[in-house]
Order: structure tokens, then sequence, then C-alpha cells
């Protein structure tokens, strides 16, 4: 790939819900599918006509964004350009070469029958990359041009997608530049919403901050988090201590003793970017009698041969990835002891519904 071609982001749907099949399929695709097949060779003018006559109740805002995305896929993106969308469960940035013009394909990825192929080829851990290439990353529009320089770092921090996992966090970071970017995005996103609702662009934008938070925590705390968070959810906790040889992390029942049910035994991996995989499961000793549970919490994911080892386990097993132990965490923060919270800090912000 070419150092000076143009890279572009492109969203696999609201919350990157298909980034999976962006990458099982070799494409990167959008949406607007109620207008129909388009040959890609409209002007703005003609495409915001067919939009107008598709969406009759859009405002001005969301026109102008969905126009945008449109002209930069149908007509600005060209072969050789490359690629990259983010994958929130393994936290990594994928991108590669754009190998095709666009596409009407009706009965591909749901709600988004637009395609170009793309060789996917390299990936890039968010942990590795600096703050100002992190939120520059991060803006809320459904494709845009990236910047040079966060294509530079993207480049230079990639691996092949077939590299062993592993992450490399940069720590390069003060918290400095990072303040600064987000203030400059949300204002970005305060003048200009584009194809996003103002409350659901800020709430992903904070969901991939409380996540970053979370990742950076060092293990002893990550396992202090997810007690703090069983606490506020009704349950009293046991935390191994250090060196502890129990087998499990942390153990968690509604009386604190194991007097009652459920018995909950908790493994909590802290490996960012490493996938937890079936052995893994089969080596935890989770609950071994009628009521018992077990919680894995991993930030680096499962692998999907791990999460069939956690369905046909003998006592039920839940898995929780790094998305579901922020949702978690946002959910009962209000509950959460004064040292839950000193763990990671949130405060919460109000923005109009509509």
């Amino acid at each position: 790939m070419a150092d000076d071609a143009p890279m572009w982001m492109v969203r696999a749907g609201r919350k990157a819900v298909w980034a999976d099949q962006f990458f099982d399929r070799g494409v990167a695709a959008i949406g607007w599918s109620r207008m129909g097949d388009l040959s890609g060779r409209e002007d703005r003018a003609e495409l915001e006509g067919r939009y107008r006559r598709a969406y009759p109740d859009a405002n001005r805002n969301t026109v102008g964004g969905a126009l945008g995305t449109l002209v930069r896929f149908l007509i600005e993106i060209q072969n050789g350009d490359e690629i990259v969308t983010y994958d929130p469960d393994r936290r990594l940035y994928v991108f590669g070469t754009v190998t095709s013009g666009p596409k009407w394909v009706a009965d591909g990825i749901p709600d988004l029958p637009r395609e170009r192929l793309v060789a996917w080829s390299d990936r890039v851990s968010r942990d590795a990359l600096t703050d100002t290439a992190r939120y520059g990353l991060g803006s809320i529009n459904t494709l845009f041009r990236v910047r040079a320089e966060v294509a530079g770092e993207l480049r230079r921090k990639s691996v092949p997608l077939d590299a062993p996992e592993e992450v490399d966090v940069d720590g390069s970071g003060t918290g400095v530049e990072s303040a600064e970017e987000e203030v400059g995005e949300l204002g970005r996103i305060l003048d200009d919403p584009a194809d996003a609702p103002l409350a659901e662009a800020l709430e992903e934008r904070a969901a991939r901050a409380v996540e970053d938070a979370i990742v950076m925590l060092d293990w002893e705390q990550m396992q202090e988090l997810v007690a703090a968070v069983l606490r506020a959810m009704g349950y009293r906790t046991i935390v191994s201590p250090r060196g502890s040889d129990r087998g499990v992390d942390i153990f968690a029942s509604p009386d604190g003793l194991g007097l009652e049910e459920p018995r909950i035994f908790v493994e909590v991996k802290h490996r960012p970017g490493a996938r937890i995989g079936a052995p893994d499961i089969r080596a935890f000793p989770g609950g071994q009698s009628q009521g018992d549970r077990g919680l894995y919490v991993s930030t680096g994911g499962f692998s999907n041969e791990a999460r069939y080892e956690a369905d046909r386990a003998r006592t039920p097993l839940r898995l929780l990835g790094l998305a579901e132990l922020r949702q978690l965490l946002t959910t009962y923060y209000d509950r959460m002891d004064e040292e839950g919270k000193a763990i990671v800090s949130l405060r919460r912000v109000f923005v109009p519904a509509d």
C-alpha cells in the first residue's frame, strides 16, 4: 500500500455491529436502501433529489450528512485507496485496500446494500495509538477521510491481520492532547451533527473513552472494579489476595459467606488485545454444585470457540467482555461505593433527547 494513498474511515453500522461481516465478506458498506440502486455517476444535486424523495422527513443536518457520505463512498473513493474500520470487540482498527467500485448488493449486509470490495490486510490496536490518533479517528461521521498524520501512524504501527494477537500499549499519552482533542471534537459535533443524532454520537464517543479508561487500569485495579460493580448489583464480594492460588479472583454471593445462592466464582483476565480461547474456559473451575455460577471477565474478549465452551459448560457460565463490563459500570455507577468510583471516575452529562 502506498504511504500517500488516501485513507478513509468507514464505520460498520451503528456501534460497529457489522464489523465481522465487513471482514468475512471482504467489503466496506453503507446504507440508505430506500434510495435504491445508484450507479455512482450521479452528481451531488441528483443524489440530493433522490435522497429527499426517499426520506422526505429528514432535516437539513441529516440530509447534509447523508449526502456527504454518499458522495465520498460512490464518487470520491477510488480503487487503491485505503479503508479503515473499527472492531470494538477486539479494540482493533483494521484496514486494507479498495479493489472495486460501488456495487448494489440487496442480499448482503442488512441495511447496508452499497458495497465496495476491500482486501483487508492489517490491524492496529487502539491501545497502541497516541491520544491524537485515537481522537483523529473518533469523528462520529459514518465515513470521513483520515488525516495524513493519523494515517501515517496507523501504517507505522500496523501488523498483518494473521500476526499473533498481542497488544502494544503506546503509553505516550499525557492526557493533555486527549483533553484538547476531545474539546475540539465536541465542538465539531455540536456545530455539525452530520448523519448521527447528537445524543447517539456523544454516547458512542463516551463509550470508547470509558473503555480506554478501563484498559489503562492495572490487574489489581481491574479485579477491584469488577468486585465494585458486583457490590453495586447487590452482592457481597471477597477479592483474592495477590499470589492466591484459590483458582478464582473474586467470590460473590448475596450474604458474602456463600450460604445463600447464587454463589458466583469470578475469573478476571486483563489482557487487552488478547482473546481468551477455549482451553482457558475449560480450565476455569466456575461453580461446582447446583446453584453456583461462573463469571469470566476478559478485557481482550473471547474467541468463538471460547463462547461455545461457555454455552456447554456444566454449570452456568457468563462471559463478560470489555463492552459488557463498561455497560454494567455505567448502569450501576450511581450505586457503587466510593472505593469503586475512585477506580474509574465518571460524571453524568445531559443532552437534548431529540
